[in-house]
């Protein structure tokens, strides 16, 4: 398992892992941006900061899978 992980990343560093690293990019900045936004706007309300991070973490995950539907590796 260590070593397919290791074969991945040094693929990833020299480029030759992803087939268009902007797309990637691009959509996991949305997400992040979404789920970073979600999170500030919870952490405002009088919650225990768990709920807000669970909720962010869990609409951020949901929408990977949506957001990545084209991704293709080399």
């Amino acid at each position: 398992m260590l070593e397919l992980g290791w074969f991945s990343f040094s693929l990833f560093l020299k480029g030759k892992l992803l087939r268009d690293p902007v797309y990637f990019i691009r959509q996991t900045s949305i997400a992040s941006a979404i789920g970073t936004l979600l999170l500030v706007l919870l952490a405002q309300l009088p919650l225990p900061l768990c709920i807000p991070v669970g909720i962010s973490s869990i609409t951020t995950g949901m929408m990977m899978p949506f957001l990545l539907k084209d991704f293709r590796m080399k």
